[in-house]
């Protein structure tokens, strides 16, 4: 070999080399470009959304969430469906097709809706009373493009589901209540007890991770949801009050005799009545029964009227169309007690403003026209009562505003869906609210509480409708003890009484 081949040969062999060099490095970039496409496809899929319902991955109830600054919000009719509720237009004891207001119901439970309002009224329909509860959320319910949508707070606290969203991690889950009974029963038999209770209203405690358990003795008592013991497992009867209280209280039962304890074994009411019911979460109250006579306490079991009544609260169901929604207060202020009887009033600090003079409260209408009901004129929070078989109004502070009973009936009509009240005294009848206004009782066309209603968006398409409910969440009353004297010339003392669940998640 000479000097020349030896120089061609040393130059394609470098050739060679460097083409190598060049296809690894092309090899190399490809690779590295292809895990880089990779990990950024699986970066872009982590922070996309992810929604479940009941462990499983949910596209439908996904694609109709909202989120606004921070905060989730659901359409209402469409999402009841996923989480076992039918779902109307309208009220549920007004039925009609309003769609600015809503309802939801299960076999178990109904909750009312209603636009701009922040006040979901609940009826446990297993309860023997039709007496609604009520809870708040913090953002009121919304339209957007003509549908009805809550807030995932609201969502949680109506149709009793954990709906918890990890804004860092973009997520969404939601639990139903009856999933979380399957999946903590297991561990309830475990622990030696018969089983999670299957009352409803104790069901609601495993929001709370409580669990109101039975034993083989039949005993009740409640865990929290790692087995310790929160109420020991020894009582007749539980059961959980979920709208009374930092996250609850429990009505407790033994040998007969029933009173209220916290979460926190606080014993909030002695075990010393024969049954307690809960009178109003505003006003922070309850009616109590002790050897067939009834009084009010405080959440703390204070009396604040004696329990010496033979009755409290009207029975609401002779005034079905009435709408009225808590037998126990009347005028947003006034709590009918009947003793020897005869009705008055107290206010829901416990004075007596009505002394108990009168025969009945409400009309019952007995007449072949028309004629209906009537409890309460609610626009104007006047009450009809009965006397020597002759009706007055009461307004909001027990006065009479006739010159004593003098009506022969006040009465209600329905016409075209829009309820009008009439007065009929002396073969003369009378608009009802037209008289109202002439005494300038005015309408109750404002909102207790400072804080404005929320306006809609301009993409709203719900009709405009005269909204007299309550929104937004009051002070609560503070309840001091008062001597039951009559008041009735007193100034109208306004009743200014007005956690998040945790991760249910398993590996």
């Amino acid at each position: 070999m000479n000097l020349i081949e030896e120089s061609f040969q040393t130059k394609e062999e470098k050739n060679k080399k460097t083409a190598i060099r060049i296809v690894l490095a092309a090899i190399i970039l490809v690779v590295v470009l292809i895990i880089g496409i990779v990990s950024y496809m699986a970066y872009i899929k982590g922070k996309e959304l992810k929604v479940s319902l009941d462990g499983n991955a949910n596209n439908d109830v996904k694609k109709m969430l909202v989120f606004e600054n921070g905060t989730v919000y659901a359409p209402i009719k469409k999402i009841a469906s996923y989480l076992g509720y039918n779902s109307y237009n309208g009220e549920y004891f007004e039925k009609s097709e309003s769609s600015s207001k809503c309802y939801v119901e299960s076999e178990n439970e109904v909750a009312n809706f209603e636009l701009n309002s922040k006040k979901i009224y609940k009826l446990d329909l297993n309860a023997r009373a039709e007496n609604y509860e009520y809870v708040y959320s913090k953002e009121a319910v919304r339209a957007i493009n003509g549908e009805l949508y809550a807030s995932a707070e609201a969502i949680e606290k109506a149709f009793n589901v954990s709906f918890q969203y990890n804004e860092e991690k973009n997520t969404v889950q939601i639990f139903t209540l009856p999933y979380l009974v399957e999946f903590y029963n297991p561990y309830v038999l475990n622990w030696g007890y018969v089983g999670i209770s299957e009352e409803f209203a104790n069901q609601k405690a495993i929001l709370k991770n409580m669990l109101v358990v039975t034993n083989n003795n039949k005993k009740v008592g409640v865990l929290d949801t790692e087995g310790k013991s929160i109420l020991e497992v020894k009582y007749s009867n539980i059961t959980y009050l979920s709208s009374v209280g930092e996250g609850g209280d429990f009505l407790v039962e033994d040998n007969g005799k029933v009173g209220v304890m916290s979460k926190n074994r606080e014993t909030k009411v002695q075990l010393i009545y024969d049954s307690i019911e809960l009178l109003d979460l505003d006003a922070g109250l309850y009616v109590a029964e002790k050897d067939n006579k009834y009084g009010v306490l405080d959440l703390r079991g204070k009396v604040i009227i004696y329990i010496e009544n033979d009755e409290i609260g009207v029975d609401t169901s002779r005034f079905k169309e009435n709408g009225i929604k808590n037998k126990y207060i009347l005028a947003e202020n006034l709590i009918p007690v009947r003793k020897d009887r005869k009705w008055g009033l107290c206010d829901t600090k416990g004075n007596l403003l009505v002394d108990y003079q009168y025969d009945s409260l409400g009309y019952t209408a007995t007449s072949s026209r028309n004629a209906l009901s009537l409890l309460v004129i609610p626009d104007y929070n006047v009450i009809v009562a009965c006397k020597d078989k002759k009706y007055t109004l009461l307004n909001s502070i027990g006065e009479e505003l006739f010159s004593g009973p003098v009506a022969d009936d006040i009465y209600m009509t329905i016409d075209g869906g829009k309820k009008h009240y009439f007065i009929r005294a002396n073969d003369q009848e009378m608009d009802a609210e037209e008289y109202l206004n002439q005494i300038d009782v005015n309408p109750r066309a404002y909102e207790k509480n400072t804080n404005k209603k929320p306006q809609t968006e301009n993409n709203e398409q719900l009709p405009k409708e005269n909204n007299n409910e309550q929104n937004g969440s009051e002070e609560q009353n503070n309840n001091e003890p008062n001597n039951q004297e009559q008041n009735n010339g007193e100034e109208n003392q306004e009743n200014e009484g007005f956690q998040d669940i945790e991760n249910q998640e398993q590996e």
